[in-house]
């Protein structure tokens, strides 16, 4: 019973990483409509961490302590605050299709930042490193992000960032299950509160419905169901179950975008998703699991 019960939470959790993911970059391109970036990305999980905590402390839980906050700081900085918040920025100019494919390179990082921790790179993995790249300099020829080199810098950062909190989060100490979740996200809405504020963003004077529909399917789908399950998965299953959302995410992204926001995609982004997707593989696939992603 427990481990048919273990095998449909994880069902669940790759469901929310899968295809409720998939979905946030096409909900943050209606969010912008109406909300500036980083208040939107502030919102959403400054609200969704507020209400996961109180509930957990409601059934019980323990407050973490300094150690456990200061870990759940630093991957709550480094993932919702820089990671979400950069790609929140850059859908201003850029699709929601091209923002998800560039972060799907996020195992590439993965596999060069757990290096850091003792992991050696195998040949294949290089491979699939040297073949990612090669698809992220395919995105750069054409399509929304030709040109735009600011653009595609700060994409690569968000990729980076979320993919060196993921890896260093393993050898921090964090509150316990979804705790880590609640506390992450507050400490990463509060950073970006804290970016509207520099950045003097104001109060939208109107808020489509859109926009509101889109706020609320971040707070709870995107943050509270997927964020979640994300780290859950990070804890819970192998690093090539718990990475596999970032062959889907790029494809979801492309399917919506384009069904709901009549995005355009040109035929360099195609081949870049499928070369992308191919340098993902090759390094999730590799002989010996990385005991630090």
């Amino acid at each position: 019973m427990l481990k048919r019960n273990h095998t449909l939470l994880v069902i669940l959790c790759l469901f929310c990483t899968y295809i409720l993911w998939g979905s946030t970059y096409l909900a943050i391109r209606f969010g912008i409509e109406s909300f500036p970036p980083f208040l939107m990305a502030g919102l959403r999980f400054t609200v969704a961490g507020v209400l996961m905590y109180i509930a957990l402390r409601f059934l019980g839980h323990q407050n973490p302590n300094w150690a456990e906050w200061r870990g759940a700081s630093i991957v709550g900085f480094l993932l919702p605050a820089m990671g979400n918040g950069t790609v929140c920025y850059v859908q201003q100019t850029v699709s929601s299709s091209v923002a998800a494919l560039s972060i799907a390179t996020v195992p590439i990082w993965m596999a060069i930042f757990s290096s850091l921790w003792g992991h050696h790179i195998n040949k294949l993995e290089w491979l699939g490193i040297v073949i990612g790249f090669l698809g992220i300099v395919l995105l750069n020829l054409g399509g929304s992000l030709h040109g735009d080199f600011f653009s595609a810098v700060l994409l690569g950062f968000a990729a980076a960032c979320w993919s060196f909190g993921s890896v260093w989060g393993k050898h921090l100490s964090m509150p316990k299950g979804l705790m880590g979740a609640a506390c992450q996200m507050l400490v990463g809405g509060a950073v970006l509160m804290l970016m509207s504020a520099y950045f003097d963003e104001a109060w939208p004077q109107t808020i489509t419905a859109k926009s509101w529909g889109a706020m609320v399917f971040l707070v709870v789908l995107g943050s509270l169901a997927a964020y979640s399950a994300y780290q859950w998965l990070l804890k819970n299953v192998a690093p090539l179950v718990a990475s596999s959302n970032t062959f889907v995410n790029p494809v979801v992204a492309f399917v919506v975008g384009i069904l709901f926001a009549n995005e355009a995609i040109a035929n360099n982004e195609y081949i870049a998703l499928v070369v992308i997707i191919i340098g993902v593989v090759l390094i999730l696939t590799s002989n010996g699991e990385k005991e630090t992603t």
